[in-house]
């Protein structure tokens, strides 16, 4: 009798963490609609329900590069669009840092049309974090109100260090990390001891889990990666998938199999996203 009501209980918990539905930060729709569509129905045939979506139009094939400003316009109206008529849907625009002015200009009209995430990523649109520009854009996005999304796969040396101290110089924005460092997740544990110097509390520093956490679960790494979550907040967290590379089904079952409480998955999941992006 104790082994069915234990049985019955874990299956009813399980099922329960399954339903509670789930923000996905990290979205690429390189072609609109059908995409969107294409996605939505990986998603419906996975048994999930989504709170959100941050959809971005780059990508893949599809990058912002610099100087291709109509380009990265066209995109960025796509995504709006699609936003426009889907309450769920949180558009994610571009810009290139290197574009100066006119970058910025971008910046100030996406805003002025409901954007609240700014994708940037270093390698694929080939520029450098620590060049005065980008800290120039993400500080004038900040003052915008805009959260600024950037990729942390940590591709080469040096690249974790580099947001690290942009993330020090612009206290006003806040960051969304990308892959949480990938497998050199490991560097964030230095917040914990940063947080003890005054005025570095890195409230404004947020990472999605996108990738990693499909490497990390059931790994040999997989309990120094939830110490990680733990040093730099459970309230910092997000869940994104990175697709089309990586289904949302993926992530949530590694998510799942993390040893993690049903509390703290859960603010992965959907919580923290709900608070950062007010929805």
């Amino acid at each position: 009798m104790l082994r069915t009501l234990a049985l019955s209980f874990c299956l009813f918990t399980t099922t329960a963490i399954a339903a509670e539905p789930v923000f996905d930060v990290h979205v690429h729709l390189r072609d609109g609609e059908t995409s969107l569509r294409d996605y939505r129905e990986t998603v419906r045939a996975a048994g999930l329900e989504l709170s959100g979506i941050g959809v971005m139009w780059f990508g893949g094939p599809h990058q912002a590069r610099q100087g291709d400003l109509a380009k990265i316009r066209a995109g960025n109206d796509r995504v709006i669009a699609l936003a426009a008529a889907r309450a769920d849907v949180l558009p994610i625009a571009t810009v290139h840092p290197y574009d100066g002015d006119a970058a910025l200009a971008e910046l100030a009209r996406v805003a002025a049309a409901g954007v609240k995430v700014l994708k940037i990523h270093a390698h694929t649109q080939g520029f450098d974090v620590a060049d005065p520009r980008v800290e120039t854009l993400v500080r004038k996005a900040g003052e915008l109100g805009i959260a600024v999304l950037m990729d942390n796969a940590n591709i080469l040396p040096g690249d974790s260090e580099k947001l690290f101290n942009l993330v020090v110089r612009v206290p006003k924005t806040k960051f969304i990390l990308a892959h949480i460092g990938g497998l050199n997740f490991r560097f964030w544990n230095i917040l914990a001891l940063a947080r003890t110097a005054d005025g570095f509390g890195f409230e404004n520093l947020y990472f999605d889990i996108s990738a990693t956490v499909l490497v990390v679960a059931d790994s040999p790494v997989e309990e120094e990666f939830l110490w990680t979550l733990h040093n730099v907040g459970m309230d910092h967290v997000l869940l994104g998938s990175d697709y089309p590379q990586i289904s949302l089904d993926a992530t949530v079952k590694a998510l799942d199999r993390l040893d993690l409480s049903d509390e703290e998955k859960a603010k992965i999941r959907s919580g923290n996203a709900m608070k950062l992006f007010g929805r």
